[in-house]
């Protein structure tokens, strides 16, 4: 793993630091309350924003020097190195990897494969976490600063760790200050706490022009540097000082101080440009590679050195330290294409092989004018290698070139669609889009005559690349246009991959929440290429194959229900897990469509296992969504908040937001009104501006809901209906019975009597005791018959899903005592209060103790729970040391610290009244549900 090498100026050398600072009270007073208070355990986080040559660089050493009993580290980021990944993180933590061995294994591990000093792929879902351990074990000794200048060049994969941390410092004595240039965009940086520092007030910029000049200037020329250099401190040192009869210049101030430098090689000899060339080509900074690449050249060393460093740009010594970036640039850019290509090669040539592919190989693509398939093979290697360790970004690079560099056009569009498909795992989907413009005449419109040497294979795969990031993108509708394009391209040459097409979309559709309406679309799509072996009549023909989710769905749409279960019950027990591995979110789709909790806790007991042994964000996102889905319609809301808090701790350190829709049947089911309105206004507005259908889906039921919870049935109806209409797996089947119920209480009988019919179609076709049940109570509050009442009561006895076990006593007692059956109704209501005001669910607790009331009978009010006391991250906290787990154990599935999991600890003890981890243990109320997945 290279350095990145960028260099300190002479404005942070010696004692010019403090007149460098004239006029930046503010700024300093900033830096020295987030190091006092890392000193004091309270770390943090600023990045210092401004202009070229503002005065960052200057701040940042001051910090350094001022930082009495701190241990520094430090880093700059290189524009030349932006794409190796880890470079800059490894720098950083170079220093410190002495305490790499108090690290948990798995963190250990993870950094020691992206700093490549073991081979592997790196756990991009740890690393994060093991460099803020790495930090925090290092400042157990003494607090720690950690510097980053021009961090607007870090890579990304440094960036998104570096990121990771500051956001997690806050129990640590730890102090993070990065400078940023602007207008440059600093991806995730740009949302930690920050500092705009501006250029400095004529007096404050007199007084550093004075004491830096070493000649007397004619006021005439001091007023006029003071003025164009608008209070850029760089400027007021580079600026051109000869005459003061020149006309003003309009450029931009970094501009104009670059073409300062520039002028700094007017009269120098040849062979010190091409020396200064070669410095400025190489981001390492090493003279360990710049003196040979010379000789290599044929430049007289000593007389070459002594010219260039004569300019004072740069200073030739242990390291290559320019004096600020902006003269890098400048020289880098003064050079003729001829030079920069002779200054690479001899780069090339030095650069070991072997310690150093990458940079080798990036060196010879920059020295090549045309095509070469040695080297884009060569640059090839390097993407894979770059991947291996996580740097998809640097994969992207080295394969966009290794495309331009090729003379075969089959390999140029190849490694054009895997430099896209990088660039989109990278969340890069605009440039991944613009890549693909190259693959055919389409330019992502979907329309278009292909392009020369393409073949069909390689425009499907462009397609379900242009599906994949349309799909990410909020609010474009063309995914499914483009990956069913993708399938019926492979219809005929690859059957299989054509299918595979078609699932790809579902899945996709169903990961992003764009699943409403998707299925019918897929299917009448593979019906026109004569994908599907099956017919309107009969089950999918599986002698040749075994039967797929897509033949599964098929049947559901075309026979229904009592046809379609049988095939949906093989496909999710197909004996090699495909569906559950390929296709998780449609499987634990139609695990629910089922009426099935057991198969559902199944399914979801194996995503949070996978989730949690691979390390994969996706799916162990997907799996702890579901978890708060499951404990919501169990009953176990503190299982719920749990999941949702760490299902949001891991979006957060994966750089992703946090999903909803879990979010909303845990409101439905909690029942606060305002609460949950405030919700399902967010997640509308969220619906609209992403064009998520499926989550407009989910807000309807959770509002049918909460409003049959609290008996405002006309709006629960009219909720009710609109999810039931959107017709989405799972959601509309569960959204029958809350449309059932409010039909019947708004007098609209036929409403229900539809609705009841689409759901015992369901159930019955299932045929498991939960489902019945459901279907029973519903079908007692149409016929108003008390033996259906009686065997929704029986059907649900043993159901997992609480809160439908405990509406089914409700609604029969609520039907016993309009009977004027007192004695018997009391029963059941006391038992549906029981159950639902120990579960938290207080809408419909509120409704069985209103029923009990008016029998005469007082209901049992509970005490007050723990989940009312605790944040969602504190509940999950306390739920996971309730059950033994240590610190370190809590802080690797929040990603936080194990100090801050204890400073946690301290609040949750204040609020609950205790002090102990054994008295966090004997709390009932922590304790996880039955049958709760973790």
């Amino acid at each position: 793993m290279g350095t990145s090498g960028e260099v300190r100026g002479s404005f942070v050398d010696g004692g010019q630091v403090g007149d460098a600072l004239v006029g930046r009270a503010r700024e300093i007073q900033r830096v020295d309350d987030l190091t006092r208070a890392a000193r004091a355990g309270q770390g943090g986080a600023l990045v210092l924003r401004g202009e070229a040559g503002i005065g960052k660089s200057a701040l940042l050493e001051r910090a350094r020097r001022s930082a009495s009993g701190f241990r520094v580290v430090a880093v700059s980021g290189s524009e030349y190195e932006a794409e190796l990944p880890f470079a800059a993180l490894h720098q950083l933590c170079l220093p410190v990897l002495g305490h790499l061995d108090a690290l948990p294994a798995p963190q250990r591990d993870a950094l020691r494969v992206a700093f490549g000093l073991t081979t592997g792929t790196p756990d991009l879902f740890r690393i994060g976490l093991a460099a803020l351990g790495l930090f925090a074990a290092a400042a157990r000794e003494r607090p720690l600063l950690c510097l980053v200048d021009d961090a607007q060049w870090l890579d990304a994969a440094s960036s998104r760790a570096l990121t990771f941390v500051a956001r997690r410092v806050a129990a640590e004595p730890v102090a993070l200050v990065l400078a940023v240039r602007l207008p440059c965009a600093a991806g995730e940086l740009d949302d930690l706490p920050g500092l705009a520092v501006g250029g400095l007030g004529d007096a404050e910029a007199r007084s550093l022009l004075a004491a830096q000049s070493h000649e007397t200037l004619d006021e005439q020329v001091r007023d006029r540097i003071v003025a164009e250099a608008r209070g850029n401190p760089l400027a007021l040192l580079a600026l051109p000082r000869a005459g003061g009869f020149a006309p003003p210049d309009t450029s931009p101030v970094p501009s104009r101080v670059e073409r300062g430098f520039r002028e700094a090689l007017t009269g120098l000899p040849d062979d010190a440009r091409l020396l200064l060339t070669v410095a400025s080509a190489d981001p390492t900074g090493d003279p360990g590679l710049l003196w040979p690449a010379a000789r290599h050249l044929g430049l007289e060393v000593a007389a070459v050195s002594a010219a260039a460093a004569g300019t004072g740009l740069v200073e030739l010594g242990t390291r290559v330290r320019f004096f600020h970036p902006l003269a890098r640039a400048a020289v880098y850019e003064a050079a003729g294409a001829d030079e920069r290509r002779a200054a690479h090669r001899a780069l090339a040539a030095v650069t070991d092989p072997v310690v150093d592919p990458d940079r080798r190989a990036w060196h010879r693509a920059q020295a090549e004018a045309g095509p070469d398939d040695d080297v884009a093979a060569e640059l090839e290697r390097s993407a894979s290698r770059a991947r291996s360790r996580g740097g998809v970004v640097a994969a992207a690079a080295f394969l966009e070139r290794a495309a331009e560099l090729s003379l075969d056009a089959g390999l140029r569009t190849g490694r054009t669609l895997a430099a896209a498909g990088a660039l989109l795992d990278a969340g890069a989907a605009d440039r991944a889009a613009e890549l693909l413009a190259a693959v055919d005449g389409a330019g992502g419109d979907g329309a278009g005559s292909d392009t020369a040497g393409t073949d069909n294979i390689q425009l499907a795969e462009a397609d379900l690349l242009r599906g994949r990031i349309a799909f990410v993108r909020p609010g474009d509708p063309n995914g499914p246009l483009f990956m069913l394009r993708a399938a019926r391209r492979l219809a005929a040459s690859d059957p299989e991959r054509s299918r595979e097409s078609y699932l790809e979309a579902l899945e996709m559709a169903q990961l992003v929440g764009r699943g409403t309406g998707m299925t019918d679309r897929v299917l009448a799509a593979a019906l026109e290429t004569d994908q599907l072996e099956t017919d309107q009549h009969a089950p999918a023909d599986t002698a040749s194959r075994a039967p797929d989710v897509l033949d599964a769905l098929t049947v559901l749409a075309s026979r229904g229900h009592r046809a379609a279960v049988p095939l949906i019950r093989d496909v999710l027990a197909g004996a090699d897990g495909a569906t559950w591995t390929r296709h998780p979110a449609l499987a634990i789709t139609l695990a629910a469509e089922l009426w099935d909790p057991h198969t559902h806790a199944t399914i979801l007991e194996w995503l949070m296992k996978t989730g949690r042994e691979s390390g994969s964000p996706l799916v162990l996102r997907l799996g702890l969504a579901q978890a708060a889905s499951n404990a919501a319609l169990t009953g176990d809301l503190d299982g719920a908040l749990a999941a949702v808090a760490e299902e949001a701790a891991i979006a957060d350190a994966t750089g992703g937001t946090s999903v909803m829709y879990h979010r909303l049947q845990l409101a439905a089911m909690r029942g606060r009104r305002q609460e949950a309105q405030d919700l399902f206004g967010a997640a509308v507005a969220t619906a609209a501006a992403q064009g998520e259908g499926q989550l407009v889906a989910n807000v309807h039921w959770a509002e049918a809901v909460l409003n049959n919870g609290l008996g405002d049935y006309p709006a629960a109806l009219a909720a009710a209906r609109k999810a039931v209409d959107l017709d989405d797996l799972f959601i509309a089947g569960f959204s029958l019975p809350e449309l059932v119920e409010a039909a019947v209480r708004c007098g609209e009988r036929a409403a229900a009597v539809g609705a009841l019919a689409a759901l015992t179609e369901r159930t019955e076709a299932s045929a498991t005791p939960t489902g019945l049940g459901i279907a029973a109570y519903a079908r007692g509050l149409v016929t108003g018959a008390e033996d259906d009442y009686r065997e929704a009561v029986e059907h649900l006895a043993d159901s997992p899903l609480l809160p439908y076990r405990a509406r089914a006593h409700l609604l029969y007692g609520e039907w016993l005592r309009r009977a004027g059956r007192r004695r018997d109704c009391r029963p059941h209501l006391r038992t549906a209060h029981e159950l639902l005001s120990g579960a938290g669910i207080e809408a419909f607790a509120r409704r069985a103790a209103d029923e009990l009331r008016a029998t005469g009978e007082t209901a049992r009010s509970r005490s007050g729970h723990t989940r009312d006391q605790l944040t969602m991250q504190e509940l999950h906290i306390a739920r996971q040391v309730a059950t033994g787990a240590t610190s370190n154990e809590v802080a690797g599935r929040l990603f936080i610290s194990p100090r801050t999991v204890d400073a946690h600890l301290r609040n949750i003890y204040r609020k609950l009244g205790i002090s102990s981890r054994r008295q966090l243990r004997d709390l009932p109320d922590l304790r996880p549900a039955a049958g709760a997945t973790t």
